[in-house]
């Protein structure tokens, strides 16, 4: 057996920081003042919210506002294709309840109220609305898929 020589030490190579997945999203939340959030995408854009003292949007609001910002997003693609919608709002309700499991939503329920114009593409967007929801509902939006299969939540503390 021949013994390969020593090979000669390569120099360090800096390190760069790890890319994050391209799966990943985030939002940071910043307190503003007592029960006043903003919460900034890494686009810069932000939302301010509160706990419900004034008229502000509460966190539970939001998570209304995000499943049907979300499903109308996938039904708006899908449909105004076709035709664009004469009316088109999304209303999404659910229970806050506090019970053995905690403080949660239940009997979450999202009702779409669309209208297009008459003639062949409004007919067309009409038809394909039913299909459009449900693939939304069954594969598409990532918000309500997510409430719906459940998944774990961590949670870490680090300095400031």
């Amino acid at each position: 057996m021949t013994a390969n020589p020593a090979q000669p030490a390569q120099p360090a190579q800096p390190t760069q920081p790890e890319e994050p997945a391209p799966s990943l999203r985030s939002v940071t939340v910043e307190r503003t003042a007592t029960g006043r959030f903003t919460a900034t995408n890494a686009r810069g854009a932000t939302v301010s919210f509160g706990t419900g003292s004034g008229d502000d949007f509460t966190p539970v609001e939001l998570l209304l506002a995000a499943i049907g910002g979300c499903t109308a997003a996938d039904v708006d693609v899908a449909t105004a294709r076709h035709a664009e919608p004469t009316a088109f709002t999304v209303t999404v309700t659910g229970h806050k309840v506090d019970d053995e499991l905690g403080n949660r939503l239940t009997d979450l329920n999202v009702t779409f109220s669309v209208a297009f114009p008459d003639g062949p593409s409004g007919d067309r967007a009409r038809t394909i609305l039913p299909r459009a929801v449900k693939t939304s509902h069954d594969r598409l939006c990532t918000v309500s898929r997510t409430i719906e299969t459940g998944t774990p939540v961590t949670t870490t503390i680090t300095e400031p």
